[in-house]
């Protein structure tokens, strides 16, 4: 019986010997193909870590668009129409921007303008076409719904802000969702284009600015009482004419 029992367990050792050899270690070739897997893993999932510490945090999350995403050439011009509604001022621009021969209506132009005026000021400012262009194209896409807009130009002390420079609008459409007005407008961009979104409030920023085009998510709270969104020191609005 003791010599069975030894012959089991040396055919036994033998077994996992044999099996032993036939695997063999793991080589340099299967290391570096666990590397690669890991590497591409932590790549996929980085955007996905910092939207969910930038969501958790209200931090903003920003990154440059590649030039291969742009478009080869600038978007056809769009049908020209646009309304779009001033909720600070409960008043609206409904123009058609183009002229007959495609040229700028200086009149809707006026409107827009008017429209866009400064909330803390009254200011007005002249409103680059480019990025009324971007808005038509919106209102047409969207089925002619009209463009909620938030805030246009400002005259603040951020002077750096495209909002200042009237080429900044921040917009949301009743009944669509802001990231698929950003998403749309993506596809628009042959370069010069900044794109905002922001969850938490539920609008969209867009501007027109020199290359590169660039992109954001801002997780944080509305804060309008910015010290940089205030007007420039010792500004003091008019009293209405009357």
């Amino acid at each position: 019986m003791f010599r069975l029992l030894l012959m089991l367990l040396a055919m036994t050792v033998g077994a996992q010997a044999a099996e032993a050899e036939e695997d063999g270690p793991a080589g340099p070739a299967s290391a570096d193909r666990a590397k690669v897997v890991k590497a591409a893993k932590s790549r996929s999932s980085h955007k996905r870590v910092a939207k969910r510490r930038g969501r958790r945090r209200g931090k903003t999350i920003g990154w440059a668009v590649p030039e291969k995403r742009l478009l080869a050439k600038p978007a056809p011009p769009p049908s020209g129409r646009l309304r779009i509604y001033s909720i600070n001022y409960k008043d609206e621009a409904d123009v058609s921007i183009y002229n007959a021969d495609g040229s700028f209506n200086t009149d809707a132009l006026a409107e827009v303008k008017h429209a866009f005026r400064c909330r803390r000021t009254g200011l007005e400012h002249d409103i680059d076409t480019r990025l009324i262009a971007i808005l038509s194209h919106i209102y047409e896409h969207f089925g002619d719904k009209r463009i909620e807009l938030l805030s246009g130009y400002r005259y603040q002390r951020r002077k750096t802000s495209n909002h200042y420079h009237g080429a900044a609008a921040d917009i949301r459409i009743r009944g669509v969702n802001a990231r698929k007005i950003r998403d749309f407008v993506a596809t628009l961009d042959a370069g010069g284009v900044g794109l905002g979104w922001y969850p938490r409030i539920g609008f969209v920023h867009v501007d027109v600015r020199p290359p590169p085009s660039y992109r954001w998510i801002d997780y944080s709270r509305s804060n309008p009482h910015a010290r940089d969104r205030l007007p420039p020191r010792g500004f003091k609005r008019k009293a209405p004419e009357s």
